[in-house]
């Protein structure tokens, strides 16, 4: 894949930068609402994008479920957790991974958050079979080491790439492992200067196919593909604001 284009993006961005408190507000408070609607409503939560707004703001909506509600606050504060590590540049690790998840389902299932599953799981209408329960310490260790040695040599956008797709490919927790593979995507893109990307509810099919090629195959360019539709849409709101 040809990141030149992308990269092009960035550098053009980063000749506006720093961006005004004002701008940098207003661009973080759709951001937080896009992701949240986008990456919820592709794990099945029935909250609108106004309805999302709503219950970010702590208004309970008629109608949904506590664990919708859930679903968005948490994501809020996970999405605030991963910008801190972003500051601080923190390398991925297994530690980071379970807290993050832990924000994810934090009042949906405590039992279950940041903690490994000890059952089997298939993922549903996917062909790849996730590895048994025994299997995922080791594999989790194996896929932070992987990962120390790739963040040195890939672009961050296939970096990026390759921790969503190794990470969902492993499943290492019963519920959550979406919300938590973008969230871990987001925090590569976003300590590399790129913009944190959505992927779109509409676009589900395309996502859930091309990870299912990636780890059935080994062939990732779909996912490829698919990240440089989304990052080339990241910057569409930071240019609309700058009226570039």
């Amino acid at each position: 894949m040809n990141f030149k284009k992308l990269d092009e993006l960035k550098a053009k961005l980063d000749n506006y930068r720093p961006l005004s408190s004002e701008a940098v507000k207003n661009l973080h408070e759709d951001l937080v609402l896009r992701w949240t609607y986008h990456s919820n409503a592709i794990e099945g939560n029935t909250l609108t994008l106004q309805e999302t707004k709503v219950a970010l703001e702590g208004i309970t909506v008629g109608g949904k479920t506590l664990r919708e509600h859930f679903e968005a606050i948490n994501h809020k504060d996970a999405i605030l957790f991963i910008e801190q590590l972003a500051q601080k540049n923190e390398f991925l690790s297994e530690y980071i991974i379970k807290q993050i998840h832990s924000l994810i389902l934090k009042n949906i299932d405590d039992e279950n958050k940041g903690t490994y599953r000890k059952i089997n799981v298939i993922i549903s209408g996917a062909e790849h079979k996730p590895p048994q329960s025994l299997e995922i310490p080791l594999k989790m260790q194996s896929f932070i080491k992987e990962y120390e040695l790739k963040r040195k040599t890939l672009h961050p956008i296939e970096l990026a790439a390759f921790v969503h797709i190794e990470f969902v490919g492993i499943h290492p927790f019963v519920d959550g492992n979406g919300r938590t593979a973008r969230l871990l995507l987001n925090l590569e893109l976003i300590k590399a200067g790129f913009p944190p990307v959505v992927i779109n509810v509409e676009d589900r099919l395309e996502y859930y196919k091309a990870l299912d090629c990636a780890h059935t195959s080994g062939n990732y360019e779909p996912f490829l593909a698919l990240m440089e539709k989304v990052v080339t849409k990241s910057f569409e709101p930071y240019f609309y604001l700058l009226g570039v």
